[in-house]
């Protein structure tokens, strides 16, 4: 039986491109010194309402006019009608996309906040503006506006739309490096952009201050012997080019993880390389981010962003770049790391519980593909990758979290039942399978099963961020917050994991 996915209001968006048809004329106004991801996510929006007959204009304002040489390129070459325009009060409908009406880096075209719709991937400042879309996890803002556009079937994006938005996506996650979200490469993989013109914009992306900038900053590297780390502050520059300094921070032989960052206006933008397995850089920038800003990627590459307003919240007094060198601090010497394998945890200060009857997915894996084939699933934490075999079985957590189990382990440990599945997920988890390049939804293959009763598990609350290297994964570890629960079965030691707070009263009860 296929499980009913109970969670897809809270993937589709709240706002619909539809309903604005009738707020003409449409006024759509990028950032102040707009970057390829603000003028690829206007260009996108102003191409699908043109497209339906409305009166549109593409603006950008304040002060400086764009100079940099891939911008200049893109803007010629997509034929993106871009002005820029002093203050003046605009009528119909305004849009403000990869930034907030309100803002400190957007002008305001005009005094009151009616009629206003905010669309972009930062994290929320502006709280008064009833129409806003607004996804902090997105790597850029570009991913958003496709998400919007294809919830509308009649509307198919021309090829100098998706060159423009591939070409947001690469500039804001640091040539894709830094690419977190499932939706980031559902995009990416679902686009086809004009490669020859990607290729002439990467090109003309470096200039020589921006070299003057590197090197510089490379001077001026702290490090850390104790656990072999680099932070590096950068004057303000292209986000580009922070990810360019990473890359030669994380080739120094003394260097095993870096981060570097510069202060822009908004707040603190980062770029986050590893090259060891104790650290993996998307977690290292969600934890550098954790409450004031948002960060993800790669395993070995990844970035974030601290938004200003929320670091004054939080720390009024510290510069911004004292938090971040605290953070990253904090990241190192406040965390337990614990091995599965080598564990040799207090089992008696552990308290004993049984699962709940509550009704999660599996799958077989040979149900999807062929032995030996290789499967992805993607999840809202990572691509999890999978060996097809008679033997192996996939579970899927009420949170869409998705692990491989052992056959034998699931038999003794679950039943299957015949009732469907209450997913609460941002993201429903996706199968790709390389062998036939099929890819589709897990739950169209998913089945229902209930944890048998008499199974059960030690469990603890965290009082530290934790990482712990599971049996069963041994290309990283999972990462939990004060607060998450430490598990272990019963049955077996080393089947250790993590267990988010919010979730594990439905999951476990005490015995």
């Amino acid at each position: 039986m296929k499980l009913r996915d109970v969670s897809q209001m809270k993937n589709r968006m709240r706002l619909k491109l539809r309903t604005l048809l009738d707020d003409s004329p449409i006024v759509i106004q990028c950032h102040d010194t707009p970057d390829a991801d603000a003028i690829a996510s206007g260009f996108a929006l102003y191409d699908y309402f043109t497209s339906l007959g409305r009166t549109v204009r593409l603006v950008y304002g304040g002060p400086n006019t764009i100079d940099k040489p891939n911008l200049l390129l893109m803007i010629a070459a997509l034929d993106i009608p871009l002005e820029q325009v002093c203050h003046e009060h605009t009528e119909g409908l305004l849009i403000t996309v990869d930034c907030q009406f309100g803002a400190g880096n957007v002008s305001r075209l005009r005094e009151s906040a009616e009629n206003i719709v905010i669309i972009d991937h930062h994290r929320q400042e502006i709280f008064d503006i009833p129409r806003a879309e607004i996804h902090p996890k997105l790597g850029s803002c570009a991913t958003l506006v496709w998400t919007l556009l294809r919830e509308d079937p009649d509307y198919s994006l021309p090829t100098q739309v998706q060159t423009a938005l591939y070409y947001g996506l690469y500039t804001d996650t640091n040539s894709l490096s830094e690419i977190g979200h499932p939706s980031d490469k559902d995009m990416l993989e679902s686009l086809t952009p004009d490669l020859s013109l990607i290729g002439r914009m990467k090109n003309a992306n470096i200039t020589l201050n921006d070299m003057e900038t590197a090197g510089l900053a490379l001077l001026r590297t702290s490090h850390n012997l104790a656990f072999n780390y680099s932070v590096t502050a950068v004057k303000p520059c292209d986000p580009n080019i922070l990810g360019f300094i990473s890359d030669l921070a994380i080739q120094v032989d003394a260097v095993s993880s870096c981060v570097v960052f510069n202060t822009i206006n908004q707040g603190i933008k980062f770029s986050v390389r590893s090259c060891v397995q104790d650290v993996m850089a998307n977690e290292m920038a969600a934890f550098i981010a954790a409450d004031v800003g948002s960060g993800g990627g790669h395993v070995t590459k990844a970035g974030g962003f601290i938004a200003e307003s929320a670091l004054r919240l939080q720390e009024p007094t510290l510069s911004p770049e004292a938090f971040l060198v605290n953070r990253v601090h904090k990241y190192f010497t406040e965390v337990d790391i614990i091995n599965s394998r080598s564990h040799n945890l207090d089992t008696e200060a552990m308290s004993k519980y049984h699962k709940r009857p509550v009704t999660l997915g599996y799958v077989p894996t040979l149900d999807l593909t062929e032995s030996g084939d290789e499967i992805r699933v993607r999840t809202l934490e990572g691509d999890v990758d999978i060996l097809a075999s008679e033997n192996v079985y996939i579970m899927i957590g009420i949170q869409g979290e998705v692990y491989p189990i052992e056959r034998a382990t699931f038999e003794a440990s679950y039943a299957a039942k015949n009732a469907p599945v209450t997913l609460l997920a941002e993201y429903t988890p996706r199968v790709y399978l390389s062998a036939s390049e099929q890819n589709f939804e897990i739950l169209e293959r998913a089945k229902g099963c209930v944890a048998h009763s008499h199974v059960s598990v030690l469990a603890t609350p965290t009082t530290k961020p934790t990482k712990v290297f599971t049996k069963w994964h041994d290309a990283g570890y999972f990462a939990g917050q004060p607060g998450d629960y430490l598990v272990l079965k019963e049955s077996d030691p080393h089947d250790v994991y993590l267990v988010k707070s919010d979730i594990f009263d439905r999951l476990y009860e005490a015995c």
